[in-house]
């Protein structure tokens, strides 16, 4: 996972992991979400991408468009 840039200070997101036509968001509380462009479209998910990159905006964009439009949640090993 890459480190969110979190450019605000007050991201609930923490990390990020890009792949081709797909995103995993790391929320604040550990929670991580597989979005596709199956799941939230493919213009949504290029959109998540570069927000991630930037550092800014991504929590926001979920928050407003994308929210529960997510493939599935990732358990960690850990659960």
């Amino acid at each position: 996972m890459q480190r969110y840039g979190n450019q605000n200070r007050e991201s609930g997101v923490v990390a990020y992991d890009i792949d081709a036509g797909q995103i995993i968001v790391q929320f604040r509380n550990g929670d991580r979400y597989l979005y596709t462009e199956d799941s939230a479209g493919a213009t949504n998910i290029a959109r998540m991408q570069d927000l991630a990159r930037a550092g800014r905006g991504l929590s926001s964009f979920i928050s407003q468009h994308v929210h529960d439009r997510y493939a599935r949640k990732i358990h960690s090993r850990r659960q």
